[in-house]
């Protein structure tokens, strides 16, 4: 596989600043690192970025996850290795990356856990950050973005 672009920071910086931006929003959320790099994974799984699987697996293990969980997040349902609150947030993650599968959208019910497992400025946090990681994983995949390269 070839990448379809070289340096995209470069070519679309304004768009590039501007999502970076975001990510720096996040990151000073209440929302714990560690739940946040689940949430990277799983919707990069979902969508077929090997370039986000890859970055985000590894940031989550430099971070001091363990190999247990990060094997297990694609199975977070069948694994014993998350908090109620990680599920939450790995089943709002699953919901809203999926969007066009439920003509609910996100049904009420994932909502309704991930309410219930966090606070309104937490939960807010986390719909940034699955919207931020869906937007990434888009531009990743259309470009064709090579796992373990760098960013720019």
């Amino acid at each position: 596989m070839d990448a379809r672009m070289d340096n995209l920071p470069a070519v679309a910086a304004g768009g590039f600043k501007a999502m970076l931006s975001l990510e720096g929003f996040i990151a000073k959320s209440p929302v714990p690192d560690s739940t946040l790099e689940l949430v990277r994974i799983r919707a990069s799984q979902i969508n077929g970025c090997g370039f986000c699987v890859d970055m985000h697996a590894r940031d989550a293990k430099k971070a001091g996850e363990t190999d247990e969980r990060l094997w297990s997040i694609a199975a977070w349902r069948e694994s014993p290795y998350f908090t109620d609150e990680e599920r939450a947030a790995l089943a709002l993650t699953e919901a809203a990356t999926r969007i066009a599968d439920n003509p609910a959208g996100v049904p009420s019910d994932v909502w309704d856990e991930a309410a219930d497992a966090y606070d309104e400025e937490s939960l807010a946090a986390l719909v940034m950050a699955i919207a931020a990681i869906n937007a990434w994983n888009r531009v990743n995949v259309t470009t064709r973005k090579i796992a373990g390269t760098p960013i720019g």
